[in-house]
């Protein structure tokens, strides 16, 4: 039998010479209490240990040749793991902060869920080709310029998420159909919690427009504020997405004119100081933004007819059906892929021509292959091809700087 007295300096010994502790995954019971109890012909040994001014009881169960951790008894509100290795007491590390990770993690993905992030990454990309419509040269790639484009972008961000928010809002009882695993329709926000998040970022959007003090970015985050309520909000004459000519109207308005025209003249007007033009690429821009915006407004109901039908929603695939709608979008992408065909073409600029000509007859090419591979009566196979067009979304948005 170990004397208590040996405990110390031979445990010591030990986790010197310990892997575990050099890989800092076990720790050392400072302060024993000197008192080992042995039932005589048992191979289980019971310990009571005192640690760092703690008392942490524990029955630990081990084979007396086995130097393998086993799990002890958890005292209310802690988990506690005990090693002995031949009478040797050791502590693993506490798993506590793994826990705040995980609660922390599922928090990040319902705020990103809550944002609808592709949303998100269209306002992005979107602000920032149009910002570099303006740019002639290197030289306008100054540290002013970054400025100016995050004054740009970041309350964009904030009014984003208010509208997108503000929909949900009035959406959870279709979106409990059409998009359960949103955190309001799914419970995992409080309404409370989602009105204070959407106030929040309508107010510290308008709060930035103000403080940036730059007219057209404040008056596309008013335009973006009225429209995205009226698309959304249950009063008289609003509500907008009950009919699918306004609901294409507010996003078109939104998406396609105001980011294009206001955040152009804010960044040549207010970030390098030049009078405003309208050059080629930015009514290129408009155009196809346009018919690319009136494409999402169309598609993205095509998954939600059935919440769409049973709450009065009369979008245009409930009137027409699926498949005449799903056919409509692919016929308007077509026709702007084509036009930045012919406007590519006509370029005097070979790189601009090579970029914007052999650009869109690849994505035209994705965009016919994919289409010919949906199966309209699948959920799960429309909403996936939605998400493709936001995606050729982005990449239009990527060739429009190319446009020259």
């Amino acid at each position: 039998m170990l004397e208590a007295h040996n405990i110390n300096s031979l445990v010591s010994w030990r986790l010197r010479n310990s892997p575990q502790q050099q890989q800092g995954l076990l720790t050392l019971l400072q302060h024993p209490q000197r008192h080992l109890t042995f039932p005589n012909g048992s191979t289980e040994r019971k310990l009571s240990v005192r640690s760092c001014g703690k008392i942490l009881a524990a029955t630990l169960s081990i084979n007396s040749s086995c130097s393998k951790p086993t799990t002890g008894n958890k005292l209310p509100g802690q988990t506690f793991c005990g090693l002995v290795e031949h009478g040797f007491i050791l502590e693993p590390r506490d798993d506590q902060l793994t826990l705040l990770q995980d609660d922390l993690r599922r928090k990040i993905d319902t705020f990103y869920r809550f944002c609808r992030p592709h949303t998100v990454i269209g306002t992005i990309i979107g602000i920032t080709s149009v910002s570099l419509l303006p740019v002639t040269s290197l030289g306008d790639l100054s540290p002013a310029f970054f400025i100016g484009y995050l004054k740009a972008l970041i309350p964009s961000i904030f009014m984003n998420i208010y509208v997108v928010g503000l929909n949900q809002l009035f959406d959870v009882e279709i979106d409990k159909v059409n998009k359960p695993n949103l955190p309001l329709a799914s419970g995992e926000y409080s309404m409370g919690l989602g009105k204070a998040i959407v106030s929040a970022c309508g107010l510290m959007s308008f709060a930035m427009g103000i403080m940036f003090q730059s007219p057209p970015v404040f008056f596309a985050l008013l335009i973006c504020f009225l429209f995205g309520s009226a698309y959304s909000v249950e009063l008289p004459f609003l509500r907008w997405k009950r009919n699918a000519f306004l609901a294409a109207i507010s996003i078109l308005t939104v998406r396609a004119i105001t980011v294009n025209l206001a955040f152009f003249y804010h960044i040549q007007k207010y970030v390098l100081g030049r009078p405003m033009v309208f050059p080629r690429s930015l009514c290129f821009a408009t155009v196809s933004i346009s018919l690319f915006t009136t494409v999402i407004a169309l598609f993205k109901d095509i998954p939600d007819v059935d919440g769409d039908r049973d709450f009065g929603i009369q979008s245009l695939s409930v009137s027409l059906g699926q498949k005449r709608v799903f056919w409509l979008c692919i016929g308007i992408l077509l026709i702007a892929y084509a036009s930045a065909l012919v406007i590519g073409a006509s370029s005097s600029f070979l790189l601009s021509k090579l970029v914007t000509v052999i650009g869109h007859c690849t994505l035209a090419s994705v965009l016919w292959l994919r289409a010919n591979s949906v199966n309209l009566k699948d959920n799960a196979s429309v909403t996936s091809f939605y998400m493709s067009i936001w995606k050729l979304f982005y990449a239009e948005y990527l060739l429009i700087p190319f446009v020259r």
